[in-house]
């Protein structure tokens, strides 16, 4: 199993409660696909984006630290890519 380093960002307009569903959904691909996800990180929060996306100029950011090996971050990509909620992703290999 490799380390990746995966940043998605959420739409802004999710309440409180929208945003926390939206997450344990999200994060709920890679588990159930065998990742081990070592650290979720949503410090970077609300920000303005730099250009519109799907209509909206601002964005959620959550950055996860994970291991998981190819079914699940490629199960992770194709899930991600038709989520309403989610406006983009990346998933990095962690070379620490």
């Amino acid at each position: 199993m490799k380390n990746y380093e995966i940043m998605y960002i959420l739409r802004a307009d999710l309440d409180e409660a929208q945003r926390k569903e939206a997450l344990d959904k999200v994060n709920a691909i890679l588990t159930d696909n065998g990742a081990e996800i070592k650290s979720v990180d949503e410090s970077l929060g609300l920000r303005d984006l730099a250009y519109p996306i799907k209509d909206e100029v601002k964005g959620y950011y959550v950055v996860l630290k994970v291991s998981a090996d190819n079914k699940a971050t490629s199960e992770f990509n194709r899930l991600v890519k038709i989520n309403r909620n989610v406006l983009r992703h990346i998933i990095l290999v962690d070379e620490q």
